[in-house]
């Protein structure tokens, strides 16, 4: 997920760019159980979720290194335990998605064969669409040869469906009602400060009134504040209309010290992303440098190979690799190079 912004293409120079990406992933894995409540009740309804659960982002990342296709805001795998059924334990794979991407169905299909493949276990993958446009709603993937017919369907969730039914957010008590208010008054209020100004401050006072507790408020602070960034001087009015509620509520939990640690964690998230994304396309062009001079000097290089030069986290390695592609005489005796060269553990 190496992109962060949405749709900010046509935002002028001194407008805030809004991080959704490291927004979404953090209240994904504080809320995880209610994010499932609210969006996938059915599924919810099937985890057992006094045996917990546990995140397997690295072995999610490992399985799907190789199709980074389309913005996505937050993919999440999941290894939780089932109430009924012979399996003890099933993968949720969340997926919410921030654009339109034509074959998005298709690599959803992709990824939900790897990983059962991999684990043997079945796999629900579910998507949340994110984007601004109403009529784009993948669903299923599906294609039919000669009698041989594969079908994949998956839940999804259209975030803009909710707009209509705005009265029920206000009174559900669900962390990912106000999730979902921020994240639609943020896409509503991109080029509109004002606007923007006026939706932050009812939801954060929303917090409140909804008799959530202190490290609720604070972490559902985070991410309005973190997806609704205001211009520097509109941001002052936001901090002193927020610091007099904060005095009339008896509650001093935002303009505290704490907001300047909730604003630099956010800081820190938005530069981390930044840097993890400098990082992948580092080792992606590294990569892809290797393939291309094998190809050039070679010609057809055998897709095993391939995969295994795209599977390589070690930039020095592949520095090396690329030496050795552009000296050594034969392809066979770059493979037995590349069998022995030292791998990072």
């Amino acid at each position: 997920m190496k992109n962060v912004t949405l749709d900010c293409s046509s935002q002028s120079k001194d407008e805030p760019q809004t991080d959704y990406d490291g927004a979404w992933k953090e209240v994904l894995e504080r809320y995880f159980p209610e994010f499932m409540a609210f969006f996938f009740p059915q599924a919810h309804e099937g985890i057992d979720w006094t045996e917990g659960y546990e995140f397997l982002d690295k072995e999610l990342q490992q399985v799907v290194r190789d199709a980074e296709l389309g913005r996505r805001y937050a993919d999440k795998l999941v290894k939780v335990s089932t109430r009924t059924g012979h399996e003890t334990w099933v993968l949720v794979h969340v997926e919410v998605q921030g654009q339109v991407e034509r074959d998005f169905a298709k690599r959803l299909y992709v990824y939900n064969y790897r990983l059962f493949d991999r684990y043997d276990h079945r796999v629900a993958t579910l998507a949340v669409l994110a984007d601004t446009h109403s009529r784009w709603r993948p669903e299923k993937f599906a294609y039919e040869l000669w009698g041989c017919r594969v079908h994949f369907q998956f839940p999804v969730v259209k975030l803009l469906d909710h707009a209509t039914h705005w009265d029920l957010l206000e009174k559900d008590s669900n962390p990912f009602a106000i999730i979902v208010m921020a994240h639609l008054k943020a896409q509503a209020t991109q080029r509109d400060a004002q606007g923007r100004l006026h939706w932050k401050l009812t939801l954060v006072k929303m917090l409140y009134r909804r008799g959530y507790s202190k490290a609720d408020i604070l972490e559902l602070f985070r991410f309005i504040d973190w997806v609704m960034l205001l211009p520097e001087n509109i941001e002052a009015t936001f901090s002193e209309n927020l610091r007099q509620f904060e005095e009339d509520m008896k509650m001093p939990y935002v303009t505290s010290v704490e907001r300047r640690g909730i604003q630099q964690g956010i800081q820190q998230g938005i530069e981390q992303g930044i840097q993890q994304g400098i990082e992948q396309g580092v080792l992606q062009n590294a990569r892809e440098a290797v393939v291309d001079i094998l190809e050039v000097r070679f010609g057809n290089v055998p897709q095993s190979m391939v995969q295994r030069i795209h599977a390589m986290e070690d930039l020095d390695l592949l520095k090396m690799l690329h030496r050795k592609a552009a000296t050594v005489p034969s392809l066979e005796e770059f493979e037995a190079s590349f069998d022995r060269a030292p791998q990072k553990t």
